[in-house]
């Protein structure tokens, strides 16, 4: 695997973190705001200025899943002194909580601009299969639990049912001085989404929170995965792998 690191779960299957996931998911034309790795703090500093001011740095580590609550992510960072401040007490934290997990450093991506939250997620049923879920995301998701469910492969008029009888529906249409958003990008993503899991392409679990939807589209701005197995994990970083047809 070279430079991606992997994580092990008992039952053999392999846990990817947000950084990996990217690429993969980009790979199949979903969209995901650009990530970068960086290093070290100077790498971090320089990554930060190319990409344009405010970043979000986050800690890169297989070993570290839930990196908000661990202290693993800044937000807005405005200028390079903030960049540097944030760097110094992410890694501070993350080392006493984890003093054996391994860092690659840190991601540096631009900050998106406010839209409504949504999440999107794949999941194994024992009785049923792949299932596909919709709902509020952020915050929202653990708070209010406003998700629908469909199982593998769901059509357009699945997909379009379990954004509308999600209780916070009417957020998406628009709501006070809030602009609606195109709800025609969200079908196509569950319905994106639904199909690489029917090419059975190993990938077993995923989660995209927040996607960020907008009047006119729509970006994934975390993201973590699940995979069968470390094959897998290898073909979808080997050069000679193409997109999908039909995916993008």
């Amino acid at each position: 695997m070279g430079k991606f690191p992997i994580k092990r779960k008992e039952d053999g299957r392999i846990f990817l973190p947000e950084y990996e996931s990217k690429i993969i998911l980009k790979k199949f034309g979903i969209p995901v705001v650009e990530t970068r790795l960086a290093k070290d703090r100077e790498e971090a500093l320089s990554i930060s200025k190319r990409v344009g001011f405010p970043v979000v740095l986050k800690i890169a580590s297989p070993d570290i899943i839930h990196k908000s609550e661990s202290g693993g992510v800044k937000l807005g960072l405005k200028n390079p002194e903030d960049v540097k401040k944030a760097y110094n007490e992410m890694m501070r934290n993350i080392r006493r909580q984890y003093p054996k997990a391994y860092l690659q450093g840190v991601t540096v991506q631009k900050m998106a601009k406010p839209g409504v939250e949504v999440i999107v997620g794949i999941s194994k049923d024992p009785q049923f299969g792949p299932v596909i879920m919709f709902g509020l995301g952020g915050i929202f998701v653990e708070v209010l639990k406003d998700v629908s469910f469909r199982i593998i492969p769901i059509d357009r008029k699945d997909a379009l049912e379990m954004i509308q009888e999600i209780k916070g529906y009417p957020l998406l249409q628009g709501y006070r001085d809030k602009e609606p958003v195109k709800i025609s990008n969200l079908v196509n993503l569950l319905l994106k989404i639904s199909k690489v899991v029917e090419r059975n392409l190993g990938i077993e679990e995923l989660e995209l929170n927040p996607v960020i939807a907008y009047k006119e589209s729509l970006t994934a701005v975390d993201a973590r995965m699940v995979v069968a197995n470390s094959d897998i994990v290898s073909s979808f970083f080997s050069d000679k792998r193409k997109p999908i047809r039909g995916l993008i």
